[in-house]
């Protein structure tokens, strides 16, 4: 299953996120939206929305850092 991280390098929950994938040995990738104007479209579109951090788990759009929702569809 694949995990992808749309975060910036100064948000909070983006880093909290990105711990807790670390602590639960998950990989991720992770895009960097301040930098990348094409893919801070692609995930506003995904989204709806122009907050960070999002998560896609496979086809799961998950806004925000949503522990619990995160951990079930990992099966954590």
């Amino acid at each position: 299953m694949t995990v992808e991280v749309y975060s910036t390098p100064t948000c909070m929950y983006c880093n909290l996120l990105k711990d807790f994938l670390k602590e639960n040995g998950v990989e991720y990738t992770e895009i960097n939206v301040a930098e990348d104007e094409e893919k801070r479209n692609y995930i506003v579109e995904k989204s709806g929305q122009m907050g960070v951090p999002v998560t896609i788990i496979g086809e799961e759009v998950i806004i925000g850092f949503n522990q619990a929702k995160i951990s079930e569809t990992l099966g954590l």
